[in-house]
């Protein structure tokens, strides 16, 4: 296994996945939560987007083609749920639902499946990017690599999550209003952008 594409796939899917990118939203999604919360959280997602990002390094393909779905539509299907959360952060509707909810749950909601793992962690660059990478390689030591450069950058993304309590009070509560605000919009261009991509690469309808 040569170290060059070990870096090409470690920095790939740096890129993509974006752990740096992906603390604030954590963050945002998470506002209010207490540290014990925000760890189960940070945990399940990143174990359930290690599951699926492996279960579509081997069969990518495969499943997608068995039920019949285009990486394409796979695509813009998680650009569109990408945009409904962006909309939840621009108009605060997450936190509205948690207020009115207070006195009927002692549990906050839980991001961790969606939006975090899917489609923030797991989306559909992350899952095109596994499966190109276990495509270069022919030998089940080259897959054994690029999981294990896959463990790497979720591991280096929990540590980011685990990290959000003092970056959370480093900001302050109107810090992190603006941030969620701000994060909304770029959530919002980046689903748009999926979508685009996914009508780009489904070519000529007609």
């Amino acid at each position: 296994m040569e170290a060059a594409f070990l870096i090409t796939a470690f920095a790939t899917l740096f890129v993509v996945i974006d752990p740096i990118g992906l603390t604030p939203i954590f963050i945002a999604l998470t506002q209010g939560a207490d540290a014990r919360h925000r760890r189960g959280v940070a945990l399940r997602a990143c174990i359930i987007a290690a599951l699926i990002l492996t279960l579509f390094a081997f069969f990518g393909e495969a499943v997608l083609g068995f039920i019949g779905i285009s990486m394409p539509a796979f695509r813009i299907a998680g650009g569109i749920l990408l945009f409904l959360t962006a909309l939840d952060m621009l108009f605060e509707r997450r936190s509205k639902r948690r207020e009115d909810k207070a006195e009927e749950e002692t549990a906050l909601p839980d991001p961790s499946v969606f939006p975090i793992a899917i489609p923030l962690i797991a989306g559909p660059g992350a899952i095109a990017t596994m499966i190109l990478l276990v495509g270069q390689t022919s030998s089940a030591l080259g897959v054994a690599a690029v999981l294990g450069v896959l463990a790497a950058v979720l591991g280096l993304v929990l540590l980011l999550f685990l990290s959000a309590g003092p970056i959370e009070r480093a900001l302050g509560h109107t810090g992190i209003v603006v941030v969620t605000r701000l994060l909304g919009m770029l959530l919002a261009a980046l689903s748009v952008q999926f979508v685009i991509d996914g009508l780009r690469n489904i070519g000529p309808l007609f």
